[in-house]
C-alpha cells in the first residue's frame, strides 16, 4: 500500500498504532480499502471450480486489510468517541455495508463454495476447512442465494419489509416507554427509596418538566416514574404505595399494545413472514431455519431442556410464593400477593437474609488485586502466564494497558484492557473484542489480540480503583470470552476463537468464568479490604453465595415464559389461523407461571428480542448456555476444587477444547471430548439448588 507510511489505518501488519489515528485518515482509508478489496473479491468471483487455496488466499487477504483498517475505526467509535470520529465514521460506513451486502449475496462466491465441497479434494481438507465451507454455504443458502430467481426477489422484499417491520416495532416500544411517566409529589410515597432511584426519577423530572414547573431535587421531588428498567424495576422493589406500583406494573406490561403504537399486528405480521421465507427454503418452520446454525440443531432437543428445567422449577418457584406471602400477612398485609407485589416483598426478604451493601463489599475489591488474582486463576487453570508489556503499545487512552499471554515462555497472544468508565467518549456496558485473529500469514503466524473493555469506577484521588461485586463477575465473564479468542490454535482464521462458534454456544466460557467468582479459594485470593488488607470476611463470602440462587426456581419460570413462548410461536403457531399471539402466551403460562396471567398483558408488544433483535427462536440460548457453563464447571467441582494437580488436568482438558478449538468443530462434539457426555441440565439444578446435590 503506497500510503501505508502516512496512514496508520494502511499498516500491512502488526498491532493497530491507536494514539496516532486521526479522523481525517479514516475517509481516505476506508476508500484505499474498498478499491482494494473489491478488485480482490472480482477475482475470487472469476475463478472456476478453484481450489482451497485460489478462493481463500483472497478471502483472507480480504479479511486481513478489513481487520488493519476497520476494525480500529469500529473500535475506536466505541471507546474514544468524538464528534469528529464519529462523522467519519458515519460517513464511509454506507460504502462498507454495501461491500459486505455484495459479499453476503454473492452467487458466484456460493458456486466456488459448492464446487470446493463437490470436488474431488474434499476429503483431503481438514476438518476445520470443511466447516468453514460447510458454514458458509448454509449461511448463504438461508439468505436465499440458491433460490430461482423469482422466487429470491420475493425472498428479499419480505427481508426488506421485515427489516422495516423490526425498526417500527422497536421505534414503538421506544416511544411508548418514553410517553409514560408518573409524576410522584408526596413525600411519604417516597419513603425507602435508595439514593440512587430518588436522584434518577429526579433527573427524570427536570428532564421533560416545562419551564414554570418546579425544579426538582432527589431529597424533596417531585419524583418522575418512566417504564425504563433502571427506574421501575427499583421503583416496584422500594415504594410502599400499592397503588402506585400497581399502576406502573399494568402500563409496562401493556407497552407499545393500543393506539398509533400497536406492535400486535406488527408482530403477527413479522411471524407470517418469518414463515412464508422458512416455507421457501425448505423448512417447516422459522425455528428449524433459526436452530440449523445453532448448538441444539433441534426444536425437540431445546424442548428437552425446557421440560428439565419446567419440572425442576415449578414446586421451588411455589415455594418461594409462599415465603413471600408469609411475610407480607406478618408484616400486616393479609391480602393475597398480586403481580405488582412480588418484586417489592422479594426485596424485603433479600434484605432481611443477604443484605450486604455495595460499598460494603466494594472495600474489599481493589482493581489491582481482582486483576492479579484473575491472571493466578488463569495461570493455574491453563498453565499460561499472564504479563504486562515491557513495551509501550499504542492506546486510545492513558489508563489502557497491553498484556502478553505466554505459554512455555513464549508469547501466544495478547490483549488490551480497557477497564475504566469514560461517559465522555465511550459507550457503556462491558464487551471482547477481536483485535487481530489468530492466523498464518506471509511473514509469520499473527497471534490473536483481543480487546477487554469494562465500565468499572476509577481511582479517586490517592484511593485505589474499587469495584463492586458486579463488576468483578463482569470482568470474570468477558475474560472468558477473550480466553476462546486467545488461546485459539486453529489457523484457520474463520473458525479460530470465537469465530464461527454457535450462537447458543458463545457464552459457555464466559458464564463458565462467572462460577469463580463464588470459590472461596479465589476470592480470597482477589480480595483486601482497602485500610486493611483483610480479605472477605467468611460471612460475607456466605451471604454472597446464598444470594447468588435467590428465588432461583421464579427466576427460572420467568425465563421458560420468554423461551417457550418464543419457540411455540415460530415452530407450531400458524400466524394465519386467526389465534392470537397472546392465546399461545396464556397457554404457555398456564405451565410456567405460579400467578395467572394478568388479562392486559401484552408483554409480546415489547418483547424486542425476538421481533426485532436477533433472538428470533434463539431466546432458549441464555438458559442453553447457563446448562452447558454449569456442566463445564462441575467437572472442576468433580475434580474438587481444593486438589491443585486434578485441577490442573481439567484445566488442560478444557484448554484444549473449549478454548484451544473454539470454532473449528462443533459445539455439541467439543462438549463431549471435554465433558464425555452431552450436556446435563441437571448439573445446573443442582448448583442452583433446584435439585438436590
Amino acid at each position: 500500500m503506497s500510503e501505508t507510511s502516512s496512514n496508520p489505518l494502511l499498516q500491512e501488519s502488526g498491532r493497530p498504532q491507536f494514539a496516532e489515528i486521526r479522523p481525517e485518515q479514516i475517509a481516505p482509508a476506508v476508500e484505499i480499502l474498498l478499491k482494494q478489496a473489491n478488485t480482490l473479491f472480482d477475482e475470487a468471483e472469476a475463478l472456476q471450480q478453484p481450489t482451497w487455496e485460489e478462493l481463500f488466499d483472497r478471502l483472507d487477504r480480504i479479511d486481513r486489510m478489513f481487520e488493519q483498517t476497520w476494525k480500529p475505526i469500529g473500535h475506536l467509535n466505541s471507546v474514544a468517541n468524538s464528534p469528529e470520529l464519529r462523522t467519519a465514521y458515519e460517513t464511509v460506513l454506507p460504502d462498507v455495508v454495501a461491500y459486505s451486502i455484495r459479499v453476503s449475496q454473492s452467487e458466484n462466491i456460493y458456486r466456488e463454495m459448492k464446487s470446493i465441497r463437490e470436488g474431488a479434494t474434499w476429503d483431503q481438507l481438514s476438518a476445520a476447512r470443511k466447516r468453514v465451507v460447510t458454514q458458509r454455504l448454509l449461511s448463504a443458502e438461508l439468505s436465499g442465494v440458491a433460490l430461482p430467481e423469482d422466487e429470491k426477489a420475493r425472498f428479499n422484499e419480505m427481508t426488506h419489509e421485515l427489516s422495516q417491520l423490526a425498526n417500527t416495532f422497536s421505534n414503538h416500544v421506544l416511544d411508548a416507554t418514553k410517553a409514560y411517566g408518573l409524576i410522584v409529589t408526596d413525600p411519604a410515597d417516597a419513603e425507602g427509596w435508595p439514593n440512587s432511584l430518588r436522584r434518577l426519577t429526579s433527573q427524570a423530572y427536570n428532564k421533560s418538566k416545562s419551564d414554570d414547573q418546579p425544579t426538582s431535587t432527589p431529597e424533596s421531588g417531585p419524583w418522575k416514574i418512566t417504564l425504563e428498567i433502571p427506574i421501575v424495576q427499583p421503583f416496584w422493589q422500594h415504594c410502599r404505595n400499592g397503588k402506585l406500583r400497581e399502576q406502573t406494573y399494568h402500563a409496562y406490561i401493556s407497552r407499545a399494545s393500543s393506539g398509533e403504537l400497536d406492535n400486535s399486528g406488527i408482530a403477527q405480521r413479522i411471524l407470517e413472514l418469518r414463515q412464508a421465507q422458512a416455507r421457501m427454503l425448505g423448512y417447516q418452520n422459522y425455528a428449524e431455519v433459526s436452530l440449523a446454525e445453532k448448538m441444539a440443531g433441534t426444536i425437540s432437543a431445546v424442548n428437552e431442556m425446557f421440560e428439565s428445567l419446567l419440572t425442576a422449577a415449578v414446586e421451588p418457584a411455589r415455594h418461594d410464593l409462599h415465603e413471600l406471602q408469609e411475610l407480607a400477612n406478618q408484616s400486616g398485609h393479609t391480602a393475597p400477593l398480586k403481580h405488582w407485589d412480588i418484586a417489592f416483598w422479594a426485596e424485603r426478604l433479600r434484605e432481611q437474609r443477604y443484605e450486604v451493601t455495595e460499598e460494603v463489599l466494594r472495600e474489599y475489591f481493589q482493581h489491582k488485586k481482582v486483576l492479579n488474582g484473575l491472571f493466578e486463576l488463569i495461570s493455574r487453570l491453563f498453565e499460561v502466564s499472564i504479563k504486562e508489556s515491557e513495551n509501550p503499545a499504542s492506546v486510545w487512552d492513558s489508563s489502557v494497558r497491553y498484556y502478553r499471554i505466554e505459554k512455555a515462555g513464549q508469547e501466544v497472544a495478547g490483549f488490551y484492557y480497557d477497564p475504566y468508565s469514560r461517559p465522555e467518549n465511550k459507550r457503556g456496558g462491558a464487551w471482547m473484542d477481536v483485535c487481530l485473529t489468530r492466523r498464518p500469514c506471509p511473514e509469520g503466524l499473527q497471534i490473536p489480540i483481543a480487546h477487554l473493555v469494562c465500565n468499572g469506577t476509577p481511582p479517586v484521588g490517592t484511593q485505589p480503583a474499587l469495584m463492586t461485586f458486579r463488576e468483578v463477575e463482569t470482568l470474570f465473564h468477558e475474560f472468558g470470552h477473550g480466553l476462546q479468542h486467545m488461546l485459539t490454535t486453529v489457523d484457520e482464521p474463520e473458525v479460530a476463537g470465537i469465530n464461527g462458534v454457535e450462537w447458543d454456544a458463545v457464552e459457555l466460557p464466559s458464564q463458565f468464568m462467572e462460577n469463580w467468582c463464588y470459590d472461596r479459594a479465589t476470592i480470597l485470593n482477589l480480595t483486601a479490604h482497602v485500610e486493611t488488607g483483610e480479605p472477605l470476611p467468611q460471612d460475607l463470602f456466605d451471604k454472597l453465595v446464598a444470594a447468588r440462587y435467590f428465588r432461583e426456581g421464579s427466576n427460572t419460570l420467568r425465563q421458560l415464559t420468554f423461551g417457550m413462548t418464543d419457540m411455540r410461536l415460530h415452530s407450531d403457531f400458524d400466524p394465519q389461523s386467526g389465534q392470537s399471539i397472546f392465546e399461545v402466551q396464556r397457554d404457555v403460562m398456564q405451565r410456567t407461571s405460579i400467578m395467572p396471567m394478568l388479562e392486559d398483558d401484552r408483554m409480546l408488544c415489547s418483547f424486542q428480542h425476538i421481533f426485532s433483535g436477533g433472538y428470533a427462536a434463539g431466546y432458549y440460548s441464555y438458559k442453553w448456555a447457563e446448562v452447558l457453563s454449569a456442566d463445564a464447571f462441575g467437572a472442576f467441582l468433580e475434580a474438587g476444587l481444593e486438589n491443585d494437580q486434578a485441577i490442573r488436568e481439567v484445566g488442560r482438558r478444557f484448554r484444549d477444547t473449549i478454548l484451544a478449538m473454539g470454532g473449528s468443530v462443533h459445539p455439541m462434539d467439543l462438549f463431549k471430548q471435554f465433558r464425555g457426555r452431552e450436556p446435563d441440565p441437571t448439573v445446573l439444578l443442582k448448583q442452583s439448588g433446584l435439585l438436590p446435590s
